[in-house]
């Protein structure tokens, strides 16, 4: 088996990649970038990694590299897509894989022409207690899903008061949250976003240097009809939590901690838990996979289809947020 080599650019969650490929047998971490010349001592000397570049093509460009992962702030991710893409790299990025519909569209075009495999951080599907739900939708023990609600509920409101995201020339709180759940909840109910409707406030962040809205709440419907929320805060006073609520003629799930909900009437005693372990995931859990996909040349659990589709669903929540109009989800793919 060759031995796989990968570069990670950007080491704020960049790390938890470089932990992830260096537990996949036959893959050797060779290079890593960040900008912080500190960070890329000590993140070099915790792992063993010789190589350590400031600039992201040392990586990109670099013929004896052959997997990239790009962590780096979202308004690089593009051009370092790209890049990567050009000089016959495969990539796993985190998301969102881009801000812009524009730059969508080139990384798209750098994929297709270059022939390459694309995996993004779309992580909750990884969940145990998520995958048995889909295994339980495809099973048909749901019956017909016709409501399903998905929000994004972190306090991290810092992050964008004060870290990079509020000092970018544009910023999407749901591009960065609420599209996990978009993602995870197309691959449950197994179909594509029609239309979305969506509003959005600042209220959590007024007074303060960021300049765009901090909450949005999106309803989106589904090509089958089935209809779709998502609402995505970074300021909520509670624990982090993936909130999921999934409505089917036969049977109901609703997310809870430390268990689950199911049921299957309005009767007390057709309420059960279930135990399966939420949320179990993290964030290098999809490189093993893509790696697999690369060497037996496949698709990988998350591929172009799903990261743009993803992509340009949220592209309309920020569209239909700011026009106060129902806006049909146009794809690229």
């Amino acid at each position: 088996m060759k031995t796989l080599r990968a570069g990670v650019i950007g080491l704020g969650v960049g790390e938890a990649h470089v932990r992830s490929y260096q537990a996949i047998e036959g893959v050797e971490v060779s290079a890593v970038c960040d900008s912080d010349p500190a960070r890329l001592e000590e993140i070099g000397n915790r792992y063993g990694i010789s190589g350590r570049h400031q600039d992201f093509r040392a990586i990109t460009e670099d013929p004896g590299i052959d997997v990239v992962s790009i962590c780096s702030y979202d308004k690089f991710h593009a051009e370092q897509l790209v890049s990567a893409f050009s000089h016959g790299k495969d990539a796993m990025v985190e998301k969102p894989v881009c801000l812009h519909r524009r730059e969508a569209e080139q990384v798209f075009r750098a994929l297709t022409d270059n022939r390459r495999k694309i995996t993004s951080n779309l992580i909750l599907r990884r969940s145990p207690r998520f995958r048995e739900i889909k295994r339980l939708i495809d099973s048909g023990a749901f019956g017909d899903i016709f409501y399903i609600e998905g929000d994004y509920l972190h306090q991290i409101l810092w992050k964008i008061t004060e870290g990079w995201r509020g000092q970018m020339e544009f910023y999407c709180t749901f591009y960065g949250g609420g599209i996990h759940l978009v993602d995870l909840m197309r691959w449950l109910v197994g179909d594509e976003f029609a239309s979305v409707s969506a509003m959005s406030n600042d209220i959590l962040t007024r007074g303060s240097a960021y300049k765009y809205p901090d909450f949005f709440a999106a309803l989106m419907q589904f090509r089958s009809g089935a209809i779709a929320k998502c609402a995505t805060t970074l300021g909520p006073q509670r624990t982090k939590f993936h909130s999921l609520n999934v409505y089917g003629s036969k049977l109901t799930f609703v997310n809870d901690m430390p268990d689950g909900k199911l049921f299957s009437s309005d009767r007390p005693e057709d309420e059960r838990p279930m135990t399966t372990a939420y949320p179990s995931m993290e964030k290098g859990d999809l490189l093993p996979d893509f790696i697999d996909a690369i060497r037996t040349d496949r698709a990988p659990a998350v591929n172009e289809v799903d990261i743009f589709r993803v992509m340009d669903t949220c592209f309309a929540v920020w569209e239909a947020s700011q026009n106060g109009k129902r806006v049909q989800v146009q794809y690229m793919i």
